[in-house]
């Protein structure tokens, strides 16, 4: 992770990651994919330079990701694609929350139960 006086750069683009909204790394913390210890280790990128991920976000407030190749959701099984959008998409929307929620970091990660 390459720290700056501007912030966390993305190691996709090479621009600043400037609001945790934005956050690739702080999207997969909060849906449980990063621990964090190793938050402060692991390289940073804009949800929109990872498609992968992104393009299961589905909400009016973010604007659709395709992803190209292998992993475009567009091949996957119906019913995982499904689930996939239902987890990220309730991650984006936490993360969107987080600035406003005024909780400790260990707390950002969605809980486990269903509608929690």
């Amino acid at each position: 992770m390459a720290r700056c006086e501007q912030g966390y750069l993305c190691e996709v683009c090479g621009q600043e990651v400037g609001e945790i909204t934005e956050s690739d790394l702080y999207l997969r913390y909060v849906l449980g994919e990063v621990p964090p210890e190793q938050l402060h280790i692991l390289p940073e990128r804009h949800i929109r330079c990872n498609p992968a991920l992104a393009q299961y976000i589905v909400d009016p407030a973010f604007e659709p990701m395709r992803c190209e190749g292998v992993f475009a959701k567009e091949l996957m099984d119906h019913d995982f694609v499904a689930a996939e959008e239902a987890r990220v998409t309730r991650g984006w929307r936490r993360l969107q929350e987080l600035p406003h929620l005024g909780i400790p970091i260990i707390d950002y990660p969605l809980p486990n139960e269903p509608g929690g």
